[in-house]
């Protein structure tokens, strides 16, 4: 058959003219070679754009069923979804790992070493410095959701005889696993001095970010998990960090983020006197804040969290919108200026509706984050107004009757508007079903809604909010002074608070959480912020009386009273929409996620987590 095929060969080279024999030394054109693909910065690059894709998150990068998951919003999209908010956290919540990116990143950092022989010095290192930040953020994602797990730097090649136990990993302690995070970023950071210019590839800073960030976790997991009356640990401590680490955890966070921060390499936006519009435009535009982005671009890679999430009235498509309802927690999380609880003002001591002139009053002098956060009841989306209305209220001699048109858009028989174009409206599909509207990462450019356009606004990995409240973190449980500037320059510059609006004597470890709550909303970290405080289990008690554990809305009616002085004015009242069927419900169990049954079949040095 060789011999057949051989003269084949040598009759087309005869037929059409094979100079030389160079015609059979000709490289495969469908082929690229190892030699090739490390030798050629671009492709080296192409394939890291691959990896990139590839970092993992849970609620993050537009997920929007996702989002609604937690306290801060439910389903209101399609009913084929609608499982989303009738569930709870089972055992497997979380879940992640994935050893084959890994092992690719693995793989990549061999083959540079030995293939890419015409790269310069610097080059390499600043390929190897990337894939090894990814290779530490995925262990950071592994790490946070499944306690300690196998440490694994180089390939694992089976060598045949049947014998699988070289390639059997047991699980690294947990507090290992941040130890080689954070050894791996001191590593490579210098490396990565040469990408400053970018916010979608590692560089310096990046890696300072999820030193920041990962330390973070760390230390609350020392602190905390042991403060439990009954501490979640392993024998082994694949489970449990020490109390005795967090300090040292906590200072190596505080360092890298004071390092973020004097760098002036990144600013908090505040290029709009509006703080509310501010706080939008932070995310929605391309701006100095982020330090680390999943980007997205017209015509090439966009995403569809507009299309999802835009308001009713003012979708481009004809189908799908308001699939996230935020809740009525959410934007009473958001303060006073004053400095007063967010509880908005609904009901008199009495239990009697207060009454406001304007359909937004009620939301007045609320922290400016809300605005950029949540589109509510008398505002606007891309210039237009918002008709967000649930019905009216009418006296009938005693009380009020509150009543909800058929249809959106409906009138009322005093010729004035029944129910708004955008609800809210319970037990509906594509409405609000809380009264309230996502803004946040909603791009208001034109036809972003559309599936033919979509949007291009990116997802923010890191950016310097963030970075702000992780140094406020870790110096307040430190007791160093510094928690109180940091704090309070977030809430001046995206708040709107005034200068100093928190002092000595009333910044708490509650105050600071429920700042990273209103700042980060939707930006994948309250899930994973209510584990790392061991409080998650309260949070959500799975009670049906826990106004976090439970999604509440809110719904605008207009007063219907002739000849009184309330009449035309609006009143408020708080609900609990029917799609919501079940309270949130964390078990010890959702702590650390459990490991896949096939994952622990074929190895067993790896020990199950607690509760599983």
């Amino acid at each position: 058959m060789k011999n057949k095929i051989f003269l084949l060969i040598l009759i087309t080279c005869s037929l059409i003219g094979c100079n030389d024999n160079k015609w059979l030394e000709e490289d495969p054109k469908e082929i690229i070679t190892d030699e090739q693909t490390w030798n050629d910065p671009k492709l080296i690059t192409s394939l890291l754009a691959n990896y990139y894709d590839r970092l993992p998150s849970l609620h993050g990068v537009f997920n929007t069923g996702g989002m609604s998951e937690i306290d801060d919003a439910m389903w209101s999209g399609h009913w084929d979804q609608n499982g989303r908010n009738d569930f709870n956290y089972a055992n497997d919540y979380g879940r992640f790992w994935d050893y084959s990116l890994i092992r690719d990143i693995n793989l990549a950092l061999e083959n540079i070493d030995q293939y890419s022989v015409s790269l310069s010095d610097e080059q390499k290192n600043l390929f190897r410095g990337e894939l090894r930040f990814m290779r530490a953020f995925v262990y950071f994602e592994m790490v946070k959701r499944m306690g300690g797990v196998p440490i694994v730097t180089k390939q694992l090649i089976y060598s045949g005889g049947g014998d699988p136990t070289p390639l059997q990993t047991p699980r690294s302690k947990e507090h290992e696993v941040y130890d080689f995070i954070y050894e791996e970023l001191e590593a490579i950071k210098n490396d990565l001095k040469d990408n400053n210019e970018s916010q979608t590839r590692a560089n310096y800073y990046i890696a300072l970010a999820l030193e920041s960030r990962a330390m973070l976790y760390a230390a609350s997991i020392a602190k905390y998990n042991n403060l439990m009356s009954s501490p979640i640990t392993l024998p082994g401590e694949e489970v449990g960090i020490p109390a005795a680490k967090a300090n040292d955890y906590y200072t190596k966070s505080l360092n890298a983020s004071k390092e973020i921060i004097t760098s002036n390499k990144y600013e908090l936006y505040n290029k709009n006197a509006d703080k509310g519009e501010n706080f939008y435009e932070m995310l929605n535009k391309k701006t100095d804040e982020v330090i680390f982005a999943k980007d997205f671009k017209t015509g090439i890679k966009t995403h569809r969290f507009a299309y999802d999430n835009i308001v009713k009235s003012l979708t481009d498509d004809n189908e799908s919108s308001s699939s996230l309802s935020p809740s009525l927690s959410l934007v009473e999380s958001f303060d006073y200026l004053d400095g007063s609880k967010g509880t908005l003002k609904y009901k008199d001591a009495n239990g009697d509706y207060i009454t406001y002139p304007n359909i937004s009053d009620i939301f007045a002098n609320k922290d400016a984050r809300l605005y950029g956060t949540v589109v509510y009841a008398g505002t606007t989306f891309r210039g237009t107004p918002v008709n967000i209305q649930a019905g009216v209220a009418e006296w009938n001699g005693t009380q009020y009757v509150l009543t909800t048109g058929a249809n959106l858009g409906d009138q009322y028989s005093d010729g004035g508007l029944w129910t708004g174009f955008d609800g809210p409206k319970d037990n509906a599909q594509d409405v609000s079903n809380t009264g309230f509207y996502m803004r946040k990462f909603v791009s208001d450019a034109a036809a972003a809604s559309s599936r033919g356009t979509s949007a291009e606004n990116w997802w923010p990995w890191f950016r310097l909010g963030e970075i702000y409240l992780n140094a406020a973190e870790a110096a307040f449980e430190l007791n160093d002074a510094s928690a109180l500037g940091y704090i309070n320059t977030i809430r001046e510059i995206h708040g709107g608070f005034p200068a100093n609006s928190l002092s000595a004597s009333t910044l708490t470890i509650d105050k600071i959480r429920n700042e990273r709550r209103v700042e980060l909303a939707f930006e994948d970290h309250r899930y994973f912020d209510l584990k790392r405080w061991r409080i998650a289990h309260i949070v959500w008690d799975g009670t049906e009386t826990n106004t976090d554990a439970v999604v509440y809305g809110l719904y605008p009616y207009r007063i219907v009273r002739p000849g009184n002085a309330d009449d035309g004015k609006f009143l408020y009242e708080k609900t609990h929409p029917t799609r919501f069927k079940r309270p949130r419900f964390f078990r010890m169990a959702n702590y650390y996620s459990s490991i896949a049954d096939d994952v622990l079949n074929n190895n067993p040095k790896l020990v199950k987590n607690p509760f599983h």
